[in-house]
């Protein structure tokens, strides 16, 4: 019989043992995902019957609403999604904080009414926690440009309060002025019409929703001048032609603001856009891995102020009182 040392006996031991454990761990969880752009909505909110996913021409799986926010939630869970900036109906977005207060993040939606909002309800909803983002602000759909003084309120606000706006840059779908919005223009979604809004509130921090396409150059003279302003990618990263979000991705990216652009998948009323926008961004070969997770994670977090161990803001709304830069 073999003599084995005990030192190599207790060495293949500890072998075996660590191979063992290793077959009987769970696959990887993917790297943490903070969604920028999703939506609170019941299946309603984008007419009657809801409209076929633009991609794929497919029926949303959802038949209540409650199956489209609990579709939404797991898909955001499967992609190890941290955290959802949710903007729809206030009421909307209360049923969807109630149901995973951890992960959504309370957002707005309005303009497209043409109404102005409630300030005072809005200032509540902030000091309580229960709104975390403007957004998605879309007076585009109202015919209400950035700069009209309609809007000057709603900035004060998230200036003096210091909370992050979502702003809904570029295009709509197609019809929209027909279908829905009559006054609904193009070219009220032109990233240049916030400039004088930035210069009134240089403490104004705002994201560029869908990343300004297709107004690339004025996206990116917005964010040269503006380090303030950041942009996600929006519903361009799954609704428009892989090759032309790229283009436009790249744009950014060689433009030097790389660390200012964010995830976001704009989930309406169709869960499996999630993985579809994530697929936007992973198999864009000319991104480094690092630059990825930026997109994924680290720029969100900068942005939006988040203590990394707790995912919660750096410092309280409570107050009402501007953090200092």
């Amino acid at each position: 019989m073999r003599f084995i040392p005990p030192i190599t006996a207790l060495a293949l031991l500890l072998l075996v043992v660590a191979d063992h454990a290793s077959s009987q761990q769970s696959p990887t969880q993917p790297l943490p995902i903070i969604d920028m752009h999703i939506h609170a909505f019941g299946l309603d909110q984008m007419g009657n019957p809801p409209p076929a996913n633009p991609r794929t021409g497919k029926e949303t799986p959802p038949r209540t609403d409650k199956e489209l926010m609990e579709l939404t939630l797991s898909e955001l869970k499967r992609y190890n999604i941290v955290k959802a900036v949710a903007g729809g109906p206030r009421e909307d977005v209360t049923r969807w904080l109630a149901a995973d207060p951890e992960r959504i993040m309370g957002g707005t939606i309005f303009g497209s009414s043409g109404q102005p909002p409630d300030l005072n309800l809005l200032r509540d909803d902030i000091r309580t926690g229960r709104l975390s983002v403007l957004g998605e602000l879309a007076p585009i759909y109202a015919g209400v440009a950035p700069n009209d003084p309609k809007m000057e309120p709603v900035w004060a606000l998230a200036e003096e309060l210091d909370i992050p706006v979502g702003f809904h840059t570029g295009l709509g779908p197609p019809r929209t002025p027909y279908n829905c919005c009559p006054k609904f223009r193009n070219s009220l979604g032109n990233p240049a019409l916030l400039e004088e809004v930035l210069v009134r509130h240089p403490k104004l921090r705002v994201y560029l929703m869908h990343a300004g396409f297709p107004y690339l150059q004025e996206t990116i003279a917005i964010l040269h001048m503006y380090p303030q302003v950041y942009v996600d990618v929006g519903a361009i990263v799954w609704t428009r032609p892989r090759e032309e979000f790229h283009e436009h991705l790249r744009a950014l990216v060689r433009s030097g603001f790389g660390k200012r652009i964010m995830f976001g998948s704009d989930q309406m009323i169709w869960p499996e856009a999630i993985g579809a926008a994530i697929e936007g961004i992973e198999s864009a070969k000319f991104l480094t891995e690092e630059q990825k997770r930026d997109i994924f994670y680290n720029n969100a977090v900068r942005f939006l102020r988040l203590d990394e161990k707790t995912l919660r803001p750096l410092s309280s709304q409570s107050s009402g009182k501007p953090k200092a830069r």
